[in-house]
């Protein structure tokens, strides 16, 4: 049976404690900012990765930068998490990569309808630039649209063998 909670978010909390701890020592001491743990990185990496599989996000073609993107955010977002307000560190950083998710569909939306208006440009540029004139199709008269050719032709439009005759006498 496969294991749902792929994040412990006990040690998973616990984690960001120790991680804002050292960032609050560094400041106090100024030195510089420490870098994230191994343990964090796997945990956004988890996060980003099994929301990419969500119905929401996993027919897009650009699901790989949708997953960069999620892992930036988390990483700039890592210092802005509170433990003293939140003790649930796994919905705060899966909501930071959904709405990384949904920025990179909207700017891959915009950029597709950019482009398709820059392709339908350059297709009337070109079409309007060049010398051939295109021939209008006539169309048949009505009753040849509505029963087909040779039905309901009047008499000396037929062929020889069939002038006189009715319709039905064929």
């Amino acid at each position: 049976m496969t294991n749902r909670h792929y994040i412990n978010n006990k040690s998973f909390y616990e984690e960001m404690i120790k991680f804002k701890n050292q960032c609050e020592e560094a400041k106090v001491l100024s030195k510089p900012t420490p870098v994230i743990s191994n343990y964090i990185g796997q945990c956004f990496l988890h996060i980003c990765g099994k929301l990419s599989t969500k119905s929401n996000f996993v027919n897009y073609t650009y699901r790989d930068e949708m997953i960069s993107d999620g892992i930036e955010n988390c990483i700039m977002a890592v210092y802005s998490f509170d433990p003293v307000k939140s003790n649930n560190p796994f919905a705060y950083f899966t909501q930071i990569a959904w709405n990384a998710f949904i920025r990179r569909i909207h700017k891959e939306k915009k950029q597709q309808y950019v482009d398709q208006q820059h392709d339908t440009e350059q297709f009337f540029k070109e079409l309007s630039a060049s010398k051939t004139k295109f021939r209008k199709f006539s169309t048949p008269p009505e009753n040849e649209r509505l029963f087909g050719p040779g039905i309901g032709r009047r008499n000396k439009d037929r062929p020889p063998f069939q002038q006189g005759a009715t319709d039905g006498e064929v």
